[in-house]
Order: C-alpha cells, then structure tokens, then sequence
C-alpha cells in the first residue's frame, strides 16, 4: 500500500511519454512542404533524393565529409567548408571549398576552388584561387584524368602502400600508372604566381607546348616548348608587328 503512489506516478509519467511521443509523429507526417525562416543557423545540411539519395551537402570546416563515392563514405581529410554536388548515384561530382586563416604572426594562406568532376573520377574542370603571404594566382584549369574509376584507383593505392619494398611492390606500382595513367592539367588561363597574364597549353602528358603571356608592364609574347619545357621558339609583339608590315 505504501509503495501504490509511486505506481501510480510511474504510470501517468508512461502516458504521458507516449501521447508526447505520438503528437511528435503526427507532427511530423503533418509537416508543411514549404516553410521560411528569418535566419537557420547550422553545422552541416545534407539534401537528399526521397529514397535518400545524396545530393548536396553544404558543411563547415568541422563535418565536412570526406570522399561519398556509390553512397559509401571513404577517409578524405580537407580542412574547409564549403558545398559538394553528387550524382544521381550519391558519387561526389564536383564542388565548391574554401579557406583562409593566419599561418603566423605575419603569415596567412588563403584558397577559393570550384571543381567540376568526370563521372566516377576526379576534378576535369577547376575555377581556383590560392593566396599565400602575397604570392597568388587565379584562373581557370582543365584537366585529363583516367578512364579508370577513382574508387579502384584508391583501393590500388591503398594495397601497394601495404606492401614491402621490393621487386613485388615495383611491378605492381609500375601497372598503377599503367592503368591509372592520364592525370594532367591539359590548359590554364588566369594570373600566374609571377604577376603575368597566361594561357597555357599541355600536350597529354602535362608539359607546357604554347604559352600566351603578357607581362604586367605590357609586354606580350608567344613562347613555343618543346618536351622538356625548353623554349625553342619566342614571338614578342615586336616580332608580330615586323611580320605584318
């Protein structure tokens, strides 16, 4: 009889959990598909297909995600926030991270990129900006990346730096770039980290062939390379104007 109070309460307190618990369920069901805010403030937004798909995260530096590739996530450490785009498999396809902070007294880097990338591979298309301590360039890249899907280029990797050194470990580095051959930034157009105006054009293995330059003091040029980046040939406006009299 002493202990009947007690019961009782434990009782009430057990409908009132649930008929807590069941407002939260019709709530939920009964959510409006359109709503606005003055002002959300988050860590981390996923968006999402309805089957769950993975379409877009927008994140701070803290839980960004690493490499989403088939809908499986895999380690990637990059220490900014920013926004990734994911194709209709939940496979990262491109997007936009940034950063900037002090590196000393004095010292600072900072970094814009907008990536684009090829279907189960990496960044074919790069809007980049990188600013350290006053050194900088910005400009548009393209790049070739391998035929070969990145998930298998990462499993590669991961297995040969497993294995001891030795002729084992050569060979299998060796059919490595093999198959996974192809990486190479193929044309650039923006600021150069010397303050020069440039575009610049790669044959397939990523050597500079052609370049258009023009100095910040104005002086225009076309270099012509050869395969090991030498100049074998130099245009200067100049040269041009001489040619067109």
């Amino acid at each position: 009889m002493l202990n009947r109070p007690n019961t009782w309460l434990g009782v009430y307190a057990l409908v009132l959990t649930a008929a807590f618990g069941a407002l939260l369920l019709m709530g939920a069901k009964s959510a409006p598909a359109n709503a606005s805010f003055g002002t959300l403030n988050v860590q981390r937004i996923n968006v999402r297909e309805p089957d769950g798909t993975l379409r877009m995260v927008i994140s701070d530096k803290a839980r960004f995600p690493g490499w989403i590739i088939h809908g499986k996530a895999y380690p990637h450490p990059r220490p900014r926030a920013g926004m990734l785009f994911y194709n209709d498999e939940g496979t990262e396809q491109g997007g936009l991270i940034f950063s900037g902070h002090k590196t000393g007294k004095t010292s600072y880097a900072s970094g814009l990129s907008l990536t684009f990338d090829r279907y189960d591979q990496n960044q074919q298309l790069q809007l980049v900006g990188l600013d350290s301590n006053g050194h900088y360039f910005s400009g548009l890249r393209v790049n070739d990346v391998p035929h070969a899907p990145f998930l298998d280029e990462i499993e590669a990797g991961k297995k040969i730096n497993a294995m001891p050194k030795g002729k084992a470990r050569a060979a299998a580095i060796k059919r490595f770039h093999a198959r996974f051959a192809g990486s190479a930034s193929r044309f650039f157009a923006g600021r150069s980290a010397s303050g020069n105006s440039v575009v610049m054009l790669r044959d397939a293995k990523g050597r500079p062939r052609l370049a258009l330059m023009v100095t910040p003091d104005g002086k225009a040029s076309i270099e012509f390379l050869d395969a090991h980046g030498k100049v074998v040939r130099k245009l200067t406006g100049d040269d041009l104007a001489k040619v067109t009299k």
